[in-house]
């Protein structure tokens, strides 16, 4: 296989979002709320049932009310910020309004995300082998300046963003935008990703597919590194597969 490009998914596959806890806490102390650990604990484990948390789980169980909400959540900035104050409010937080709309804004922060500790190395290595990156995120925001304060964005030539293309993972013409955009045919772009629905879309179109766990950041150290091993792979395979020069070409030996 030859990889001369890659396509990334962002959320759980090159940063994963801060634990539930750590959202809820930031929040409270942000807005001048005073709760105990353990009313933190209890508050965060219902706003991970109701799947409240962009880049978090998927609710356990979704009122029948929100079914479209949760379908369309990733097509417009209105409709994810929509979705998931309206999951956040089935969690019956005890502090109001204020806080729901706080959780939203905090999840678009960089000081929300953590970089899982292999991303920054596979980037920064693709850049120096030439190979043109893109992020292709079912989202309702722009993650851009995320990656920029952590460092991670330079590596990357292009972002496909559902909620800027009325499109969402897995339909195929979303990685067909990025692929067009890095300029390659889709069966030499990876598609590195962590679900095994969206994601995988890309096949539909030939690319093929790198597929991840959605962990914390430190249970996963090391799942971007076979990105790696495929492109040098593809190198070698590449450099196995060049014809000889024949006798009075450029690095022919001499005639015996």
């Amino acid at each position: 296989m030859t990889v001369e490009g890659c396509m990334f998914d962002f959320s759980g596959t090159l940063m994963r979002i801060e634990p539930v806890t750590d959202w809820l806490r930031a929040v409270l102390s942000e807005v001048g709320i005073a709760a105990t650990d353990t009313e933190i604990e209890e508050y965060a484990a219902r706003l991970d049932r109701c799947g409240a948390q962009p880049g978090g789980s998927d609710p356990t169980a979704l009122p029948s009310r929100l079914n479209r909400l949760w379908d369309e959540r990733d097509l417009s900035a209105t409709a994810h910020r929509a979705t998931y104050t309206a999951l956040a409010r089935e969690a019956n937080l005890p502090w109001g309004q204020a806080v729901y709309d706080a959780l939203y804004t905090r999840h678009m922060t960089p000081d929300a995300w953590r970089p899982y500790p292999d991303t920054s190395e596979v980037l920064d290595e693709l850049r120096g082998r030439g190979i043109p990156v893109a992020v292709v995120s079912n989202i309702g925001w722009d993650l851009r300046p995320v990656l920029k304060a952590h460092g991670i964005a330079e590596p990357v030539q292009e972002f496909v963003l559902s909620y800027e293309h009325g499109l969402r993972k897995p339909d195929p013409e979303l990685f067909r935008i990025a692929c067009d955009a890095l300029e390659l045919a889709p069966e030499v772009v990876l598609m590195v990703g962590d679900d095994r629905h969206a994601d995988t879309g890309a096949l539909a179109l030939g690319c093929p597919v790198h597929l991840v766990d959605h962990l914390p950041v430190h249970a996963r150290p090391a799942s971007l590194r076979p990105v790696l091993d495929l492109v040098r792979q593809g190198d070698a395979d590449h450099q196995h597969r060049r014809p000889r020069s024949g006798p009075g070409e450029a690095g022919a030996g001499p005639d015996r």
